[in-house]
C-alpha cells in the first residue's frame, strides 16, 4: 500500500525534505501561536475588513492551526499521505502545489461565506489538495495506485465530506476547493508525464 510509512526519521527527512520542512513550519508557528495568541489574528485569512484586504493572509493561514487536535490531524495526514506526491512532483513543484491548494481552499471558504463574517486557519485545503491529486490518479491513472490505496482515497474523501458537513467550525468549502485545486493542478502539471 502506497500510504504505509516504513522510513526511519532520518530516512523520512532525507527522502521528503519539503514535507519535513512544511511540517516543521506548521509546528513552529503553532508553538508561536500559543506564546503570542495575537499572531493568529494577524495571519489568519478572513473576510472581515480591513484584514480582508490583506491577500497574503490566504497563504499565511495555511500554516496556522486552531488547536492541538487540528494540528495533529493535519500533521498526521501530511506526514502519512503527502510523501508519495513529493517524490512524484519533486520537492519544489510539490511545495508550490501544496501552497496553491491551500490558498485556493482559503479563497473558496471565504468567497462562499454567504455574507457571514468568517476566518480560516489550517492546512486542510492543502491536504485535501493532495487527495485531489490522488483522486485524479484513482480515476484516470489507476495503475499508479494499488487497489487498497484507491479505496483509502475514496474513503478519506467520503469521510472528510461527511465530517466537514456535521462538525462545527470545519470548513467544507475549504476542503472542497482544496480537492478541486489538487485535482486540476495535478492534471495541469502534466499528469501524463508524472508516471
Amino acid at each position: 500500500m502506497l500510504f504505509l510509512r516504513y522510513e526511519s526519521f532520518r530516512q523520512y527527512v532525507r527522502l521528503y525534505p519539503a514535507n519535513t520542512a512544511l511540517l516543521a513550519v506548521m509546528l513552529v508557528l503553532f508553538l508561536a501561536q500559543r506564546i503570542f495568541p495575537v499572531l493568529t489574528f494577524r495571519l489568519m485569512a478572513t473576510n472581515i475588513p480591513p484584514a480582508s484586504q490583506e491577500i497574503w493572509r490566504y497563504l499565511t493561514a495555511v500554516f496556522l492551526h486552531a488547536g492541538w487536535m487540528h494540528l495533529l490531524f493535519n500533521a498526521f495526514a501530511l506526514f502519512v499521505f503527502a510523501p508519495p506526491l513529493e517524490r512524484l512532483f519533486g520537492s519544489w513543484k510539490y511545495v508550490l502545489f501544496f501552497l496553491l491548494c491551500g490558498i485556493f481552499g482559503n479563497v473558496g471558504a471565504l468567497s462562499f461565506a454567504g455574507g457571514q463574517p468568517v476566518s480560516v486557519v489550517g492546512a486542510s485545503g492543502s491536504i485535501y489538495g493532495v487527495f485531489g491529486a490522488y483522486l485524479y490518479m484513482a480515476l484516470f491513472q489507476r495503475h499508479m495506485l494499488d487497489p487498497q490505496s484507491r479505496t483509502t482515497v475514496y474513503a478519506i474523501l467520503a469521510m472528510g465530506a461527511l465530517f466537514s458537513l456535521i462538525i462545527p467550525n470545519v470548513s467544507f468549502m475549504a476542503h472542497f476547493f482544496g480537492v478541486f485545486a489538487g485535482f486540476v493542478l495535478y492534471r495541469w502539471a502534466g499528469a501524463d508525464n508524472l508516471r
